[in-house]
C-alpha cells in the first residue's frame, strides 16, 4: 500500500504516504527498507510542492527510526535538500527536522551537517522560514547542547531578536527568558549583559505592541538570573518603561510576573520603584489592566507588610467595590477575602468591614449589592463572632429594601452564612427568610424558599 500510495498518479495519494513509513520502516526486512529509503528519497524531490511539504513534515519522525548508518548517508541529504527548497512552505516545516536530526547525530555531525542549515534559516528571506526558526528556538537550543549553543546560537538569537519583521521579533522575544536560562552557567552572565541585554532594550520601545507584550511576559524571569545588582541597574529601569507602556497588554504581562522581581530585590526596593506605576494601573481606564491589579494584590500585600498596605493600598482596594464595571466589583470582593486571609479577623473589623456596612446604606442599589457580595464572601473568613455580631445585623437590616434585587440576594446571602454562624444567631435567620418567602417577588420567593430548605436540611 504504502509503494501504491508513493508511486500514485495524484499528488494527494503521494502525500498520504509520507505519513505511512515510519510506522512500517521498523518493521520491515532490510531489502524493503532500502527500498522505502529510495522511495522517501523520490518524494523529497517531488514535482509538486503539496509532497515536499508532506515529506519535509514527517523527515524527522522517519529519521527517528532509520538506522544511526544510513542517517547520514540516506537522510542528512534528504534534509539539505528540503533546506534549501525553492518554495518557502517547505524550507520552514524543514526546520522541525532539525530538531530530530540534532538529538540523533553525534555534536561533530551536529556541528557540520546541520548548523550550516540552522545559520542558513535565520538569515532566509522569507519572513516565514525566519519565524520558524525562532517559533522552535529552545527546541534546537536543547538538542544541538550546551557547547553549539554558546558558538552559534547566540549570534542567530541576536539576529532573530533584531529582524526586520515584527513577527519575527515577537516569536524570538518570548523565547528570551527560556533561552538565557538555558545557557552554559559559566559564560551565561556575561553572554546575557554583553550580547542578550543590548538587544532587549532596543525591544522595550519596539514600534510593534505585540513584540513588546511578548517580551513583557517573559523579561522578569532575567532577575534570578542576574541578580540583585544587575536587576536594580539594568532591569529595573526596563521594567518601568513597559509599566508606563500605553499597550495594557504589556502592562498587564508585567504585574502578572512582579513576585520572581521581589524575590531577588526585596520589598523595599520594589515598593520604592513600583508602588506608584501601580497606584496608576490600579486607576488604569482599561479594566483588564485594573483587574489583572487586584488579582496581584493580595500577593504584593503579603509582601509589602500590613502597615505599608494600609497606606498606600488599601484606599484603591475599596474604591474597586464601587467600580461601574461589575467584573472588578466581583473581583474586588474576592480580593478583600483574599486580604483578610492574610491579615486576620481582626484587621478586617477595623479596617475593611467598617467600609463594608457603609455601602449597605447606599442609595445606589449596586453598591447595596455589592455590599451583600462582600459580606456572604467574608464570611468564609471572618469568623463566628464578627459574623453573627456584625455582619449579620447589616443584612437582616436589608431585607426590607424596596430593590426586588436586593431582598433576594438577602435570601442568598443568609443561605451562605448559616454554614459560618454560632448555633444561637440561626433562629434570627428563619423569621426573615419566612417574610421573603411570602414576598410579592417571585424571584425573592424563589430564593427565599431555596435558603429555607437548606437551613432546613
Amino acid at each position: 500500500m504504502v509503494k501504491r500510495l508513493a508511486s500514485g498518479d495524484w499528488f494527494t495519494s503521494r502525500t498520504s504516504a509520507c505519513g505511512l513509513f515510519g510506522c512500517c520502516y521498523p518493521r520491515v526486512s532490510t531489502p524493503v527498507k532500502a527500498e522505502l529509503r529510495s522511495h522517501f528519497r523520490t518524494l523529497c524531490q517531488d514535482d509538486t510542492p503539496m509532497v515536499r511539504r508532506a515529506a519535509a513534515s514527517k523527515l524527522g519522525e522517519f529519521a527517528k527510526v532509520v538506522e544511526a548508518e544510513y542517517l547520514k548517508s540516506d537522510l542528512v541529504p534528504m534534509f539539505v535538500s528540503l533546506a534549501q527548497d525553492e518554495q518557502d512552505s517547505v524550507r520552514l516545516l524543514a526546520i522541525e527536522a532539525c530538531v530530530s536530526f540534532a538529538i540523533l547525530l553525534p555534536t561533530e555531525d551536529t556541528e557540520q551537517l546541520v548548523m550550516p542549515t540552522i545559520r542558513a534559516c535565520v538569515e532566509d528571506k522569507s519572513w516565514r522560514v525566519r519565524y520558524m526558526v525562532a517559533d522552535k528556538f529552545i527546541e534546537i537550543q536543547n538538542a544541538i547542547g550546551p557547547e553549539l549553543s554558546k558558538q552559534d546560537l547566540v549570534t542567530a538569537f541576536q539576529s532573530l531578536l533584531k529582524d526586520g519583521e515584527a513577527e519575527v521579533r515577537a516569536a524570538a522575544a518570548g523565547k528570551v527568558k527560556e533561552f538565557c536560562q538555558n545557557l552554559e552557567p559559566s559564560v551565561q552572565e556575561t553572554v546575557i549583559m554583553n550580547q542578550i541585554l543590548p538587544c532587549i532594550k532596543e525591544l522595550v520601545s519596539d514600534a510593534n505592541q505585540h513584540v513588546k507584550s511578548a517580551l513583557a511576559s517573559v523579561i522578569m524571569g532575567l532577575s534570578p538570573i542576574l541578580g540583585k545588582n544587575n536587576t536594580i541597574e539594568h532591569l529595573l529601569p526596563m521594567f518601568l518603561t513597559q509599566l508606563k507602556d500605553e499597550c495594557p497588554e504589556v502592562r498587564l504581562n508585567i504585574i502578572s510576573n512582579l513576585d520572581c522581581v521581589n524575590e531577588v530585590i526585596g520589598i523595599q526596593q520594589l515598593s520604592q520603584s513600583l508602588l506608584p506605576a501601580i497606584v496608576e494601573l490600579a486607576e488604569d481606564s482599561k479594566w483588564r489592566v485594573r483587574l489583572a491589579i487586584i488579582e496581584y494584590m493580595p500577593l504584593l500585600a503579603g509582601q509589602l507588610g500590613v502597615e505599608i498596605f494600609n497606606e498606600k493600598l488599601n484606599a484603591i482596594c475599596m474604591s474597586w467595590l464601587i467600580d461601574h464595571v461589575y467584573a472588578i466589583r466581583e473581583a474586588a470582593t474576592v480580593n478583600l477575602k483574599r486580604l483578610v486571609e492574610k491579615f486576620g479577623p481582626e484587621w478586617a473589623q477595623n479596617t475593611v468591614i467598617p467600609r463594608v456596612l457603609a455601602m449597605s446604606r447606599d442609595p445606589n442599589y449596586l453598591h447595596r449589592l455589592t455590599c451583600l457580595f462582600c459580606i456572604s464572601t467574608l464570611s468564609e473568613a471572618c469568623g463566628q463572632e464578627i459574623n453573627g455580631k456584625i455582619l449579620l445585623p447589616a443584612v437582616l437590616a436589608m431585607a426590607n429594601d424596596n430593590v426586588p434585587n436586593v431582598r433576594f440576594n438577602v435570601a442568598k446571602t443568609l443561605q451562605k452564612m448559616a454554614g459560618y454562624l454560632e448555633a444561637t444567631a440561626q433562629p434570627q435567620l428563619r423569621p426573615i427568610l419566612d417574610k421573603l418567602n411570602s414576598d410579592a417577588d417571585i424571584d425573592v420567593k424563589y430564593f427565599a424558599s431555596e435558603a429555607l430548605a437548606a437551613l432546613s436540611a
